[in-house]
C-alpha cells in the first residue's frame, strides 16, 4: 500500500506499508514517544520481537513519512489464541476467534501532532482489512486516555467491557464488527468515567459505550443498547 497526501500543516507525506527494513526507525520513534508521555501507563509499547511478529505477516503495519523521516505508524495484529484473547470478552465462539484482529499500538512523532495522523492511519488500516478472513477488530484503552478513546469511537468501535488486564491495569475493551453496523436504541445512559462499577453494571446488562462527553471538567461515557 502506498498513498501520498498533504497534512493539515501543509506538509506532504507518504503513507506506505512497513517491513522488517523499517524496524530500527519504528523502535526509535516508539522510544521518542514514550519519552514525552505524561502518563506512561497509557501506552502498552511493543517489543522488538512483537514488532517482528507483525512485520513477518501476522498483521499489518503502515507508516507516514515526511522527507523520508518516519513520523507516525500504526499496526494491526493477528493475535495468538490463548486464555487472554479479547474475543472472549465479547463471548465469541472458539471458531470465530481466528477472524479477530487487534488494533495495536499507534505512535505519532510529537513534532507532528495535531495533523490527525492517528485517525488517518486507523481509517486506512480499517479500509484495507481483508473481510473475507477477518470480521472483528478489538483493542484495549486505558480510562482517561481521551485522545485514544475518541480515536476508537471515530473508527466505529464501541466499549464492551472494563476490567483489569496486563497484570493490574484498568482497561476498556472495544470492538467493531466489520460485517455489520450496529443499530442502537434511542435511550442513552451516562456514567462518569471514574465510576467503574456503574459502567460494569450497564455493560453486563447489554449496554455498549459509544461516545464521550465532558461536563464541567468531568468525563462521562455515553452508553446505548443494541437493537
Amino acid at each position: 500500500m502506498k498513498k501520498e497526501m498533504i497534512l493539515r500543516n501543509g506538509q506532504a507525506v507518504t503513507i506506505r506499508s512497513l517491513t522488517q527494513n523499517d524496524l530500527n526507525t519504528i523502535i526509535k520513534l516508539q522510544e521518542k514517544v514514550i519519552a514525552t508521555l505524561q502518563v506512561t501507563s497509557f501506552l502498552q509499547p511493543l517489543s522488538e520481537d512483537e514488532f517482528l511478529y507483525i512485520l513477518n505477516g501476522n498483521g499489518s503495519m503502515i507508516g507516514a513519512f515526511h522527507d523520508d523521516r518516519l513520523i507516525a505508524f500504526r499496526a494491526m495484529l493477528e493475535p495468538e489464541i490463548d486464555e487472554h484473547h479479547l474475543g472472549k470478552d465479547a463471548g465469541l465462539s472458539d471458531s470465530e476467534l481466528p477472524s479477530v484482529l487487534y488494533s495495536e499500538v499507534t505512535n505519532v512523532d510529537p513534532d507532528y501532532r495535531g495533523n490527525s495522523l492517528q485517525r488517518i492511519l486507523g481509517e486506512l488500516l480499517m479500509e484495507n482489512v481483508d473481510t473475507t478472513r477477518h470480521r472483528y477488530v478489538f483493542t484495549t484503552v486505558a480510562p482517561f486516555n481521551i485522545a485514544s478513546l475518541k480515536d476508537k469511537f471515530s473508527l466505529g468501535m464501541y466499549i464492551i467491557n472494563v476490567e483489569k488486564k496486563y497484570g493490574n491495569l484498568l482497561r476498556y475493551t472495544l470492538m467493531k464488527d466489520l460485517h455489520r453496523t450496529e443499530e442502537l436504541e434511542t435511550l442513552a445512559a451516562m456514567a462518569e468515567m471514574s465510576d467503574v462499577k456503574k459502567q460494569q453494571c450497564l455493560l453486563e446488562d447489554g449496554w455498549i459505550g459509544v461516545g464521550l462527553e465532558e461536563d464541567n471538567g468531568v468525563w462521562k461515557v455515553k452508553l446505548q443498547k443494541k437493537r
